[in-house]
């Protein structure tokens, strides 16, 4: 078994099971916004494939050890279900996942070579998350909810932790980012960021939070003034597929001059992953290709925001492969 614990006091080192990805810097991408400094957080090389492990595996350790658990739930249209399969073996214990049926095979396979059992039900991931409730109050198993849950949120706030000692550690750096630049599924990583950057005293650092048309729940939501479902997730970025927006998130978008949403379309985000494997030979899936997006189109958002340096978060690279990227490009 590798280690995985990164160097941070968030909780304690057996409560991980993930690693500190690395913060890099990138020229290239840096001449695609006049040149301010660019870093990506390259969390898709976590163990299971994105960052999803943070919170998730925090949130799996604390219902079997903590809660008393011996078997773990999750709905998940991809991401989540991978981490939470990754955390059930680490911790020894049965894993269910229920996915939609629009997550690919390969990724159900992925799922499966994790050791979790995996059941496919429902059009969109609200579906299968409520056969996931159901099964786990049948079985007395913990429910893992993907991304609306304090545990999740504090798990996922260790990328922070990671990129103030980063920024401390490299002094090419300033002493903090200018912005950083996320995505939107249901919500889960821009709370877990968000706490973050409360909680080390960086509450001037804006977000710039990214989605993909026909997958934008939370833009939705600010436009509506209200939480409001979307009818139906008409993206290919399956993994921001979240009808509705947590409150939480919705929340943080309140805040003046906090958070930035954007769109992109899914021809962006696709190019902008096929791009990204030339300029970095890193895959990625199209909702994290919706964050680069913002990069290499240029978005007028930073513009306004006149960041001295912008950091990335690399989310994820599971629901790729080269077929699905020749197939879309």
């Amino acid at each position: 078994q590798m280690t995985t614990q990164p160097n941070s006091s968030s909780f304690p080192p057996e409560e991980y099971f993930h690693i500190k990805s690395p913060l890099v810097r990138s020229p290239v991408l840096s001449k695609y916004v006049d040149d301010i400094p660019v870093f990506l957080k390259l969390d898709s090389l976590q163990p299971s494939g994105s960052f999803k492990i943070r919170g998730l595996g925090h949130a799996c350790y604390k219902a079997i050890k903590h809660d008393g658990f011996s078997a773990l739930v999750c709905s998940s249209g991809g991401n989540a279900g991978k981490a939470v399969a990754y955390a059930g073996y680490q911790l020894k214990v049965p894993t269910t996942i229920v996915v939609p049926t629009t997550t690919p095979n390969f990724m159900v396979e992925k799922i499966k070579q994790e050791g979790a059992n995996v059941i496919v039900h429902g059009s969109v991931w609200n579906e299968a998350d409520v056969l996931a409730r159901e099964i786990a109050a049948k079985q007395n198993a913990a429910y893992i909810p993907p991304f609306d849950h304090p545990n999740v949120w504090k798990g996922n706030a260790t990328i922070v932790d990671e990129i103030v000692d980063q920024f401390r550690d490299d002094g090419s750096k300033s002493s903090r980012p200018g912005v950083i630049v996320t995505v939107c599924g249901g919500g889960g990583l821009m709370c877990g960021i968000a706490e973050g950057l409360a909680r080390v005293g960086w509450d001037d650092v804006p977000m710039v939070v990214v989605e993909t048309e026909g997958a934008h729940c939370l833009n939705h939501a600010i436009t509506q003034g209200q939480i409001s479902p979307l009818n139906a997730i008409t993206s290919l970025a399956k993994s921001l597929g979240a009808l509705r927006v947590c409150d939480q998130a919705y929340h943080y978008a309140q805040q003046k001059d906090k958070v930035y949403s954007v769109l992109v379309s899914d021809e962006q985000a696709i190019d902008s992953c096929l791009r990204f494997s030339d300029d970095h030979r890193i895959l990625v899936e199209p909702s994290c290709g919706a964050a680069l997006a913002s990069i290499y189109h240029k978005h007028e958002v930073f513009n306004k925001i006149a960041p001295k340096s912008i950091v990335v978060i690399v989310c994820g690279g599971n629901l790729i492969n080269l077929d699905l990227l020749k197939q879309w490009g």
